[in-house]
């Protein structure tokens, strides 16, 4: 059960592997673009490119589905990336559903633990495969594999690298699961281990995406990669959106205000913050293309420095 580009790596690590995948389960077809047309999910093109049977609800509560499902005489079912399933589907198969979560759980439970772990300047983080129970993400643990989260790395590089790890720390796990090898992990004893406080991942909203200016070079950094490349961090130039994709942190002393535009308008454009500046180097002005600074530049004369 998967519907984005990251559920695919799973989806083909298992088939790689040669699991009998029964179905896959994924969004109902979507219209997208300016003409509208009915666009498929990243996991349903993988599906049909295999010859799998596709199931694609609308509710995954409705009757119909329910028996589909019950038809399929499935072990195991896996989700990647999904939505919430009722407890009468993730509760069918022997052998529980298994999620494939994009955090060292319990810590950033939720819809953007990625994101959130490169907002908040991590320097690590994970995978981890946990069978589904009535609470969003609080299952018991069954495997996790960490990863590094580079200074200048952006959501989009982790997400990248961690579908990857993710898909084979799914596969070891199904295996686990069949010779009856993995030892699973309460999360509340490890909560009780840490002492630690709980980070969560909540859905990302725009407001969240908003630069503000009177924060530190390194905290606006962070949200900037953090936000990179979907859904991007916000500010204003020229009393226009711009969307920022990639910046530079350069720490310094200044009596400007937080904020203020600075470029030769050729090669660099920074704003001041709280201890410094923050370099824009990747970015979209509202109505236009993204690019790079130097490019923007040469096409756009600003009014605000």
């Amino acid at each position: 059960m998967g519907t984005p580009d990251f559920a695919v790596a799973s989806l083909d690590a298992l088939v790689q592997a040669g699991y009998n995948i029964v179905a896959v389960i994924t969004a109902p077809d979507k219209p997208a673009g300016r003409g509208m047309k009915l666009t498929e999910s990243a996991v349903k093109k993988y599906a049909v490119e295999k010859n799998l049977h596709i199931l694609q609800p609308e509710k995954l509560k409705n009757p119909q589905f329910i028996e589909e499902l019950r038809e399929l005489k499935a072990d195991l079912q896996i989700v990647v990336a999904f939505r919430m399933l009722p407890e009468i589907v993730w509760n069918m198969p022997p052998l529980g559903t298994v999620n494939l979560h994009g955090s060292l759980l319990p810590q950033y439970r939720g819809a953007a633990p990625i994101h959130w772990a490169v907002i908040n300047g991590e320097k690590e983080t994970g995978v981890t495969t946990f069978k589904l129970k009535h609470e969003i993400d609080t299952g018991d643990i069954l495997l996790q594999k960490s990863l590094s989260i580079g200074e200048d790395e952006t959501t989009g590089e982790v997400h990248d690298r961690m579908k990857v790890i993710g898909a084979a720390l799914l596969v070891a796990t199904v295996k686990g699961l069949a010779d009856n090898s993995l030892q699973k992990i309460n999360q509340s004893s490890i909560q009780n281990q840490e002492s630690a406080v709980l980070k969560h991942a909540p859905k990302i909203f725009t407001e969240t995406c908003q630069i503000h200016w009177n924060e530190t070079a390194g905290k606006i950094h962070n949200l900037v990669r953090g936000l990179s490349p979907f859904p991007g961090a916000l500010t204003i130039l020229d009393t226009k959106i711009l969307k920022v994709y990639r910046s530079k942190k350069e720490i310094a002393q200044h009596e400007y205000a937080a904020g203020k535009v600075f470029s030769d308008g050729k090669t660099f454009l920074k704003f001041s913050c709280i201890d410094g500046y923050i370099h824009i180097l990747d970015l979209q002005l509202e109505g236009k293309k993204r690019m790079l600074t130097e490019d923007f530049l040469r096409g756009h004369r600003l009014t605000s420095v």
